[in-house]
């Protein structure tokens, strides 16, 4: 593995802070509106967690995590980034069914309406379910924010590399490996791993 990485992962600033503190291993994605060929894919397995600000909305998530939002203007992104994770996506799912997404309701930080309405958008396209070994860096990394991490992308690269070195699973391995095993089986007869 190596020490350090430069990709990161776009995501609600909420929704890193779950991941970081062990409270979900899960994301819900169907692709930001420039990803490349409009679809959503995985560009890279291991990524540091990139928070992001604008987008989310409270009232789509969970109550427990809906009272962490601070709205912010459109456009608006804050003049330093701070990263204190990183993650390695262990499994990618493709699901279709409104069946199993609500049964995965319980393993993630978003409300039912969130997750109905991300299915349904593109309703050609499968909403992907990413499950994420979480680790903590050592210490968190200020950035500097560029014009090119922004607007509707998952995946971006920084301008610095970032250390992962003595970071630590937010998880252990049997809680990590249970909480998979429980998604698996709720996903295995509907969707189809990648």
């Amino acid at each position: 593995m190596e020490s350090t990485i430069t990709h990161a992962l776009k995501e609600w600033a909420t929704a890193v802070d779950a991941l970081a503190a062990g409270k979900t291993i899960m994301l819900l994605r169907k692709g930001g509106i420039k990803e490349e060929g409009n679809r959503f894919k995985v560009a890279y397995n291991q990524v540091l967690l990139y928070p992001t600000f604008e987008h989310q909305r409270p009232e789509l998530l969970k109550v427990d995590y809906a009272t962490r939002v601070q709205p912010v203007e459109s456009l608006w992104h804050p003049e330093t980034i701070r990263i204190g994770s990183w993650a390695e996506i262990t499994d990618i799912f493709q699901v279709s069914a409104a069946e199993t997404v609500a049964a995965l309701l319980p393993y993630h930080i978003w409300n039912e309406e969130f997750a109905t309405t991300r299915l349904k958008w593109k309703p050609r396209q499968p909403l992907y379910v990413l499950l994420l070994r979480t680790y903590k860096l050592p210490g968190v990394c200020t950035i500097q924010y560029c014009p090119e991490y922004g607007g509707c992308k998952s995946w971006i690269d920084l301008a610095e590399p970032i250390s992962i070195a003595g970071a630590v699973p937010v998880l252990d391995d049997a809680t990590y490996t249970e909480q998979v095993g429980e998604i698996r089986s709720i996903v295995s007869g509907e969707a189809n791993s990648l």
